[in-house]
């Protein structure tokens, strides 16, 4: 039987972050906390979530600033701001140690957090994520992709027909007009900045905790970034889940799952 509770966690800067915890009833075997993309929200975890909790472990998911129900327009949408929420819930929610598991964006943030605060992390998943860089065309091409949704959407068919998963529906907001999104565009854009002008491979680097890094065989990694992880961390996993995009954790969640389970300890 898992427990699941909502709340709601208030960062020193006063950025409100909506999180659920689900807890088995007995001692957990596993304690997770998953971190969503950009322009996403903790529902995308749901599957996910709902497998990892019926294999008694403890499971975490929340809204990034600025995303879902958390804080749209927070102070700052730095990369060490987004750190600071999952160190704050992690203490918040006495989760440590804790398994990590990011996809895309979250999973930047995450692989952040294991290089600079090792001693809250046992575990490292990263789906869709990794240090390369810089990137100086990101901030445009994100505001492009924005810019493209036709919003407001008509009905929640229509929008997951755009989207592409019905998960990515579940944080618009309906309105006399329609179906809008819930993200700002310019706190969006401004959680990409710094990934255009730097890449992370020191960061990477310094990661000491197991670490598995999870790839779509349609993703949009750069081609040479895996291999380049896996020799300057050469006890790195790599899985490569075929028939899945960038979102690994919507594509194929059981295939995920298994490997997962198959990373961790029994």
């Amino acid at each position: 039987m898992t427990r699941t509770t909502s709340g709601t966690l208030t960062t020193s800067d006063g950025t409100r972050v909506a999180h659920r915890d689900h807890r088995p009833a007995g001692r957990p075997t596993t304690t997770f906390l998953l971190l969503h993309g950009l322009a996403g929200h903790q529902g995308e975890w749901d599957t996910l979530a709902a497998q990892l909790s019926a294999d008694g472990n403890r499971v975490v998911t929340y809204d990034a600033r600025g995303h879902g129900a958390s804080t749209r327009v927070p102070p700052t949408a730095t990369r060490e701001a987004h750190v600071r929420d999952a160190v704050a819930l992690i203490e918040e929610l006495d989760l440590a140690p804790v398994t990590l598991l990011g996809q895309s964006l979250g999973g930047h943030t995450a692989m952040l957090l294991a290089a600079s605060r090792p001693h809250l992390v046992s575990s490292l998943i990263l789906i869709e994520a990794g240090p390369a860089g810089p990137s100086p065309d990101l901030p445009a091409q994100i505001a492009t992709w924005l810019d493209s949704w036709p919003t407001p959407f008509k009905s929640r068919a229509e929008a997951e027909a755009f989207l592409g998963h019905e998960a990515w529906t579940r944080a618009l907001v309906r309105r006399d007009d329609g179906w809008h999104p819930t993200w700002d565009r310019t706190t969006i854009i401004a959680s990409v900045a710094e990934l255009a002008t730097r890449a992370y491979w020191e960061e990477w680097s310094r990661i000491t905790c197991p670490t598995l890094l999870i790839q779509g065989e349609h993703g949009t990694m750069r081609p040479e970034e895996p291999s380049m992880m896996l020799t300057r961390r050469p006890r790195t996993q790599l899985v490569r889940v075929p028939d899945a995009a960038h979102d690994v954790h919507l594509d194929q969640p059981t295939r995920l799952h298994e490997a997962i389970a198959a990373f961790l300890p029994g």
